[in-house]
């Protein structure tokens, strides 16, 4: 079968090519890839090349697919999976596979590390190693980007379970938030602050407290408008947003919004800015844990931390920088209920073709989220855009986005699919 995919030759060296897939093996699958959600780790991968651990030497001559965050339909099952999946199921998968079988060892992952399967592809063949360790999950929601920030949702379930406190007389760690407790998202209203806010209001074992903190406030608004104060409430967590760029609304004040002004349980940082990790150490309450979600791109970032409070007051800090596959089950299994709604994250869609540009371009994109629809030919357009251009593809997608409060909608992604040219 011929597929369009994005293939990785070497350091900022992307193509988009029609080639030959293999037919599969036995122990193989073959899969439609409907959606893929672009990642920085996309944009690190296409820059380092060979550089990368999970990027095999021997690119240049066998070029690999890249994107990691994809959602599609089962096509065809080899037989050693026939009894675990059919043609036509919706599925989505988990990229870490922590295998030593495949291409780079226990670094291979899709969209890293193989050549005939990526997300920026529009078929894919699905080694036996994804089955074997569980990671090919099956996905029912109603539409296809859920399954694509499935990955990137798991990362935000992966850094609540990842915290953890302690008792005094006790060498145990407790996992995961203090449930009840007083939660901070700092810097915390960009696609993945966001989407913790969704999953601490609707998740099963919520913040009694949750401050949400930002430097702007058409941003924090935002938020706001979508995350209301009402709706936390129903949900039995208190819900408030800070502005900490207003005189008087620093560390002294965010203290004083806690339970006798004892500072913060769990403190989560989204954004690599050394004074929001100084100020989230400073926010800790006695055994407080800081979880640094945020990844620097500079390998020597540092802050300073009060090693005082380490030692008489159990503060810790814990760094998470994915989720594992339980963490994403829960998440597609969460969206799969309309618990969870990552439409937040969203804020441009494109095609396949719009892929290359994107990627390398990636951090001088603002916004969200960048999705793509692999058999659609479409350039990147940002959502806050739609209302003024040309064209009745794009005036139906504006008129179901602000229907939406402005979001992406499963409504958006099936009046895309229909009326969108193919690639």
């Amino acid at each position: 079968m011929k597929t369009k995919a994005v293939r990785l030759y070497g350091e900022k060296d992307l193509r988009l090519e029609e080639f030959e897939l293999p037919a599969i093996k036995d122990t193989e699958i073959l899969a439609k890839i409907v959606s893929d959600s672009i990642c920085m780790s996309s944009y690190k991968a296409a820059t380092q090349g060979t550089k990368h651990k999970r990027i095999p030497n021997d690119v240049a001559e066998n070029p690999i697919i890249i994107g990691h965050e994809f959602c599609g339909e089962i096509v065809e099952v080899g037989s050693k999976w026939a009894d675990a999946f059919k043609a036509g199921e919706r599925f989505s998968i988990q990229p870490a596979l922590v295998d030593e079988t495949g291409p780079v060892g226990v670094l291979s992952a899709p969209g890293y590390s193989y050549p005939n399967i990526g997300g920026d592809s529009q078929y894919v063949v699905i080694p036996e190693e994804v089955m074997r360790n569980n990671c090919l999950l099956p996905f029912n929601g109603e539409a296809y980007y859920h399954g694509s920030l499935a990955e990137p949702v798991s990362c935000i379930v992966g850094g609540f379970h990842a915290n953890y406190h302690t008792k005094p007389g006790s060498y145990v760690h407790s996992m995961g938030i203090v449930e009840g407790g007083a939660m901070a998202l700092l810097a915390g209203v960009g696609p993945m602050g966001l989407g913790a806010i969704d999953y601490a209001i609707h998740c099963d074992r919520k913040p009694g407290l949750l401050v949400v903190t930002d430097i702007d406030n058409a941003r924090l608004e935002r938020a706001a408008s979508i995350y209301t104060v009402e709706e936390a409430q129903a949900n039995g967590v208190e819900l408030i947003y800070v502005n900490t760029a207003d005189e008087g609304k620093g560390v002294d004040y965010l203290k004083s919004l806690t339970p006798n002004d004892g500072g913060f349980d769990d403190v989560f940082v989204y954004a690599p800015v050394a004074p929001v990790l100084e100020q989230a150490d400073q926010i800790l309450g006695f055994d407080g844990c800081l979880n640094f979600f945020a990844g620097p791109t500079n390998p020597e970032f540092s802050a300073s931390f009060n090693f005082y409070n380490v030692h008489y007051a159990a503060t810790h800090v814990v760094g998470t920088s994915g989720g594992n596959t339980d963490d994403m089950i829960e998440s597609l299994k969460m969206m799969e209920a309309g618990k969870l709604n990552p439409s937040t994250m969203i804020t441009h869609v494109g095609g396949l073709d719009a892929v290359i540009e994107t990627t390398l371009n990636l951090p001088n994109i603002p916004g969200g989220k960048k999705l793509v629809y692999n058999n659609v030919s479409m350039p990147l357009v940002a959502l806050d855009d739609l209302k003024g251009m040309d064209g009745e593809l794009y005036q139906g997608l504006a008129v179901i986005v602000e229907k939406h409060n402005g979001l992406w909608s499963p409504e958006a992604e099936q009046y895309l699919l229909a009326n969108a040219p193919s690639i």
